[in-house]
C-alpha cells in the first residue's frame, strides 16, 4: 500500500500539466481514463527487485491487518518506491503533455491502526482516516551531471470503504518544501488536487488492486497473523 508515495509522484505529474496548461482550468489534469503508477506490469532491474523485498515485510503487516480481524501490532513501517520515467509519462500524457524530469524515488514511514483497516473491510461503510504523513522524494534530472531535486510534502488521506472495497479517497495535502523550481509545480498540483481531488479514482484503484491481489502475493507472509 504506496497510496502516499504513488500519490506524491502523480502530484508531481499533475504539477508538471498545471504548469503547462495555467490558462486551463484545472479539471483538464484529470485522466481521460483510470490509471495506476503501482499496477503497471514491468520488468524489474536489480534495484527495483531489491526495493520490492524491502517492502514485503510491510505489505504483509498492513494485509494482516485487512484480512484478519484478531487483535495484533499496529502498522508500523519504512517503505520505499521507484517511479520510472515512463510510468509518470502514462500519467501525463492523459492532458497530452510530458513529463519534463527523470525518475522519481519516494520514501515515508507508514503507520495505520490495525483495528481500523480490519473494520474497514467487514462494514457496509467506513471511512479510514489515516494519520498524518511526510513523503520523500528525489526526482531526478534528465540533464546529466545535474543533481536530483529533493522535495517532501505533508498528507493526511482518507479513504471511504463500502462492503469491503475503497469506493472514494482524498489525499489531503499540507505543507510541501523543496526547491523553490519544484516546491512551486508541487504547490500548484497539491493545491489543485485538494481543491477538485484529482488522484483519488487513482487511489481507490491502487487500494482496491492491494487488498486483492497484491495481498495474495504475499498470503503466506500474513495468513494466520
Amino acid at each position: 500500500m504506496m497510496l502516499k508515495s504513488i500519490g506524491f509522484a502523480a502530484a508531481v505529474a499533475l504539477g508538471s500539466t498545471a504548469g503547462a496548461n495555467a490558462a486551463e482550468p484545472p479539471a483538464v489534469a484529470v485522466p481521460a481514463e483510470r490509471a495506476t503508477l503501482s499496477s503497471q506490469t514491468v520488468d524489474l532491474t536489480p534495484e527495483e527487485e531489491a526495493e520490492r523485498e524491502g517492502r514485503r515485510a510491510c505489505k504483509a503487516a498492513i494485509c494482516a491487518a485487512f484480512r484478519n480481524p484478531a487483535n495484533g501490532q499496529n502498522v508500523t513501517c519504512a517503505v520505499k518506491k521507484s517511479f520510472r520515467k515512463t510510468q509518470l509519462e502514462k500519467i501525463v500524457a492523459k492532458a497530452k503533455v510530458s513529463w519534463p524530469y527523470g525518475r522519481v524515488i519516494c520514501t515515508t514511514d507508514l503507520k495505520a491502526d490495525r483495528a481500523v483497516l480490519a473494520e474497514a473491510l467487514g462494514s457496509d461503510k467506513k471511512v479510514v482516516k489515516f494519520a498524518p504523513h511526510t513523503v520523500a522524494c528525489s526526482i531526478e534530472h534528465d540533464k546529466k551531471g545535474e543533481a536530483p531535486s529533493n522535495i517532501t510534502a505533508e498528507l493526511t488521506p482518507e479513504v471511504t470503504f463500502e462492503k469491503g472495497k475503497a469506493t472514494e479517497a482524498v489525499l489531503n495535502w499540507g505543507k510541501v518544501d523543496g526547491p523553490t523550481i519544484v516546491k512551486g509545480l508541487m504547490w500548484t498540483a497539491t493545491a489543485t488536487d485538494n481543491t477538485v481531488n484529482v488522484l483519488g479514482s487513482m487511489v481507490v484503484d491502487d487500494m482496491n488492486d492491494f487488498v486483492t491481489s497484491k495481498c495474495d502475493e504475499v498470503r503466506t507472509d500474513w495468513e494466520g497473523k
